[in-house]
């Protein structure tokens, strides 16, 4: 795997591509001289974290047979207030729709985050990562 980012402007906003072309925008925050053209870089993390587990929740409910018709991630984390300002804690929420048994759910919770979700695993040692769920009431972001 490899991405590579390029310097957009004369101030911190960059564009990042991965290995197959797709691309992010990435900016500072305005504290630092960003201008608000991009996603933060750490705000790629909780992105990366919730692409990872939901992919797996999807997968993982399919194979249990679910009938998953929506599903909507929102993180929510915490940071260090001193200098490198990392992630302290952070928790996930799953809001899915679709005729889905509780128990299915909670087991898929669980084995994405315990098994297969490889952001999470990398995360896991230094962040207290917590998660929940609510079946059947997906809200609009």
């Amino acid at each position: 795997m490899k991405v590579t980012m390029q310097r957009v402007n004369k101030a911190v906003h960059f564009i990042a591509y991965g290995s197959d072309g797709h691309s992010i925008l990435m900016d500072g925050s305005e504290a630092i001289g960003g201008e608000g053209k991009g996603v933060r870089p750490m705000e790629t993390v909780l992105m990366g974290l919730a692409g990872c587990s939901s992919i797996d929740m999807v997968m993982i409910l399919d194979k249990m047979r679910q009938k998953l018709e929506d599903i909507r991630i929102e993180v929510v984390a915490e940071r260090a207030d001193e200098v490198p300002a990392v992630f302290t804690k952070i928790h996930v929420s799953f809001f899915l729709k679709g005729d889905l048994k509780e128990k299915k759910v909670a087991q898929a919770v669980d084995m994405a985050f315990q098994k297969y979700c490889s952001v999470s695993k990398m995360l896991e040692p230094t962040v207290e990562i917590t998660s929940s769920y609510v079946i059947n009431e997906v809200e609009e972001s």
